[in-house]
């Protein structure tokens, strides 16, 4: 390749690079094609849009001429956008932890001309520093030993391609009983932060499906120290920096064990996940700090995160005008001048003062003031917030990247679905619509899912991760609306994995597609990451679909894949929260079937189910004229004297018909 190729790609991370000297080609046949001509190495550059040190490499390394020219004469450079194909980057992550490495981006990887890994890297600095060698030298020393001694070569694409094959493996097992999720819980409790809530101490991840896992733990065994751990991550969270207490919004992580400093991006499945956490813990506590996030992050995402057709972009960066962090941080003499006489009592509870908290200046914050004030004072921080987001909003802004992926986007609608009906927001309700429809009319081809929407058009297979996710969105929309066409798309898309995810010899699913070619291996996992494995939400799919639909299959297949990779538990139990959670909601699931002239709307009887604080409950809502499948616990079940009417059932028995909200809510807590 003798110039840079990136000017056609429609992904905004790609684009970013396509001024660079370096000729980089997107990922594809052409590139190895051009490796075996030429017998280059290939070097593969993994990042995303929002990534801080992706930037920082870029500017420092492919920006630079000299750097750039020993890339374009000694490597075959391509390009690779992580959130465009997040099973290149799950491979060639598992193979930098093959190496010994810390994973991260930017990656570095270096491959021969059939896409196998043979060493890598992450952020390398263009002279030696911080530890790491030089980028220059790596070139060098990586261009020599591919030519000069290629033993060495073939014996690390051996050992790494071996290593890899095991990424296809699963880990079977027996049943998941609760005293097993119990012991996990009571496992991983002991690495909370008792001070400041969150797992671990710096840097600090919200990891949301673990609280979720400690809330549930609560609720089955009355435990309060799984509570109390909850309530105090969420505190912290809510009030650290972490959180944009102007626009809404929680970002990445915190680079502290303190939630102040946070990594400035902000990332559309961190703040769906936490939006449903937050929800669910709401519904028992009723705290009003957690009921404030959830609206100001659902004014956020609407006012700054939706892209034309209504789908969700997927981040905003963490730099502005070169600068991490430059939009959102304050001097407190930019504060006096917009606040006025008012700025020494704002300064006060949100951390501003003259030497700032972070590199001289202020990220705002109520580390030190979490527990809300006296209303009046509440009000008057509110007016003063709001003064600060006009200021803001003259700033030149960090970018958004407007890729619309299906995976981020279910959880984002299920999130807005279940939030939108709790605190009654239409908008929340009417944008998971609109979302829903963009996905599943814009980014459908043949009948089959893409992962990406960018540039005016869909791209890229869809993975596991994408159906698994749209299902679960398209069954909170069915819960919400009883439309039977969500049920009946949820069934159509786990379908479609059967087809074409399922690994009939070893069990679970695939990340990739068996006709997806491009993959030198079909990673397998049911480990967490930033968001929960495609698995576990399969898991979770096929629970619902069995209780809605009575249909024993989607029980089998669950069950199945549970079993699939419960050994994996005896070994580590971080990275499997998702999983216990969507187990217990198989074993332990309290149907609700709410039948009405309306069921769109069920009056208080509705409003009763959709506030209870029971976190697997699986809400049906039927018309006067509706039936359930034969093997439904609710079957043949009618309105009692023409009144709205509800029947909670539980192990397919189901209770009397109830009429009256106060004796549902007393049913829900038997």
């Amino acid at each position: 390749m003798t110039s840079n190729q990136l000017g056609n790609e429609s992904s905004p991370y790609l684009r970013q690079h396509r001024e660079n000297p370096v000729h980089w080609i997107a990922w594809g046949d052409a590139a190895f094609e051009e490796s075996r001509k030429t017998g280059k190495p290939v070097l593969l550059s993994v990042g995303y849009a929002a990534c801080h040190w992706c930037h920082v490499m870029a500017h420092e390394s492919f920006e630079d001429d000299r750097i750039a020219s020993v890339m374009n004469e000694r490597y075959v450079n391509i390009k690779v956008d992580r959130e465009e194909r997040p099973d290149l980057d799950a491979i060639y992550q598992h193979a930098l932890a093959l190496l010994g490495e810390q994973g991260g981006w930017p990656l570095t990887m270096f491959l021969n001309a059939d896409a196998e890994p043979f060493w890598g890297g992450t952020y390398f600095p263009p002279e030696p520093k911080y530890g790491r060698p030089g980028f220059q030298q790596v070139l060098e020393q990586i261009s020599a030993i591919y030519k000069n001694e290629p033993d060495k070569v073939v014996q690390n694409v051996t050992g790494l391609k071996q290593a890899l094959a095991q990424l296809s493996v699963a880990d079977p097992g027996g049943e998941i009983s609760m005293d097993i999720s119990t012991r996990i819980a009571e496992s991983l409790l002991g690495h909370v932060d008792r001070v400041y809530g969150g797992i671990g101490s710096a840097p600090k991840f919200p990891q949301p499906a673990i609280f979720e896992m400690f809330y549930r733990t609560w609720r089955r065994t009355d435990d309060k120290r799984f509570l109390d751990a909850t309530l105090l991550t969420l505190d912290r969270m809510c009030q650290g920096g972490i959180y944009d207490h102007l626009g809404g919004g929680f970002s990445r992580y915190t680079v502290d064990g303190e939630w102040l400093v946070p990594h400035f991006e902000k990332m559309l499945y961190d703040n769906a996940q936490l939006l449903q956490l937050l929800t669910m813990v709401w519904k028992e506590t009723r705290t009003p700090l957690y009921a404030q996030r959830v609206r100001e992050t659902i004014d956020w995402l609407l006012r700054e995160m939706v892209v034309d057709g209504g789908g969700f972009a997927g981040t905003l960066d963490a730099d502005s005008e070169g600068e991490e962090g430059k939009f959102y941080v304050w001097s407190a003499e930019e504060i006096a001048d917009v606040l006025g006489a008012e700025a020494e009592a704002f300064g006060a509870i949100y951390d501003v003062n003259p030497a700032g908290n972070w590199e001289g200046k202020s990220i705002l914050n109520r580390g030190a003031h979490p527990q809300m004030l006296e209303p009046e004072m509440e009000h008057s921080l509110a007016a003063a917030r709001e003064k600060l987001l006009a200021r803001r909003a003259d700033r030149i802004r960090p970018e958004r990247d407007d890729k619309v992926l299906a995976d981020w986007n279910g959880m984002m609608i299920a999130a807005l679905a279940e939030c939108g009906t709790v605190f009654a927001l239409p908008e929340a309700r009417d944008a998971a619509i609109a979302a829903f429809e963009f996905v599943s009319n814009s980014m459908q081809v043949d009948g089959r899912l893409r992962h990406s929407w960018s540039g005016d058009a869909a791209r890229h297979p869809a993975t596991l991760d994408d159906y698994a996710n749209m299902a679960d969105a398209a069954i909170a929309l069915y819960e919400m609306t009883g439309e039977d066409w969500y049920l009946e798309q949820a069934a159509g898309w786990v379908e479609t994995i059967e087809t074409h995810f399922s690994d009939a010899d070893g069990g679970g699913y695939f990340l990739s597609a068996d006709d997806v070619a491009d993959v030198i291996v079909r990673t397998k996992s049911i480990q967490d990451n930033a968001t929960p494995s495609g698995n576990a939400v399969l898991v979770r799919v096929l629970a619902k679909l069995f209780y809605l639909t009575a249909d024993a299959q989607y029980r089998n297949r669950a069950e199945a894949l549970i079993k699939a990779f419960s050994g994996t538990l005896e070994k580590n139990v971080f990275g499997i929260s998702a999983l216990i959670n969507a187990n217990e909601l198989l074993q332990n699931a309290v149907q609700a079937v709410l039948i009405a002239d309306n069921p769109a709307a069920g009056g208080e009887l509705a409003s009763e189910l959709v506030q209870s604080p029971a976190p697997n409950l699986v809400v049906q809502r039927l018309g006067a004229d509706a039936s359930l499948p034969a093997g439904h616990p609710a079957a043949g079940k009618t309105m009692s004297e023409g009144n709205t009417t509800v029947y909670i059932c539980r192990d397919q028995s189901c209770s009397l018909p109830v009429t009256d909200s106060a004796a549902l809510a007393k049913v829900l807590a038997g």
